[in-house]
C-alpha cells in the first residue's frame, strides 16, 4: 500500500474514532477493511492503531487469525451500517478500492 493512502486510512480510523475503536466494532471494521484492503494491509493498519494504544505487543500471526476469526461470516445489517455511517462521515471510499 502507498504511504499516503495507508495514512489516509489511519486518518479516516482516527477521525472516526477519535477515542478508539470500540470492540463491538471491530467485527463489521474488519469486515469493511477487508472490502478495501488486503489481508496483509489489514494487518499493518491494526499493528499501527494498536501501537498507538496501551494495548499488548499483537504479532502479525494473532491479527491473521484474528482477521480470519472475525470475517469468518457477515456481521449483520445494522453494524455495518453503524460502522459504514461512521467512516463515511469522515470521508472513507466505502465504495473504492484505496491503492
Amino acid at each position: 500500500m502507498a504511504q499516503k493512502a495507508f495514512d489516509n486510512v489511519l486518518a479516516w480510523l482516527h477521525e472516526g474514532y477519535p477515542h478508539g475503536v470500540p470492540q463491538k466494532d471491530y467485527f463489521p471494521l474488519l469486515a469493511l477493511l477487508r472490502r478495501t484492503l488486503t489481508e496483509d494491509q489489514v494487518v499493518k493498519v491494526a499493528q499501527t492503531v494498536l501501537r498507538s494504544t496501551d494495548a499488548d505487543t499483537v504479532t502479525p500471526a494473532q491479527i491473521h487469525s484474528a482477521i480470519h476469526r472475525i470475517t469468518a461470516k457477515e456481521p449483520n445489517p445494522e453494524e455495518m451500517h453503524q460502522v459504514a455511517a461512521r467512516l463515511a462521515s469522515v470521508g472513507w471510499p466505502l465504495a473504492a478500492p484505496v491503492d
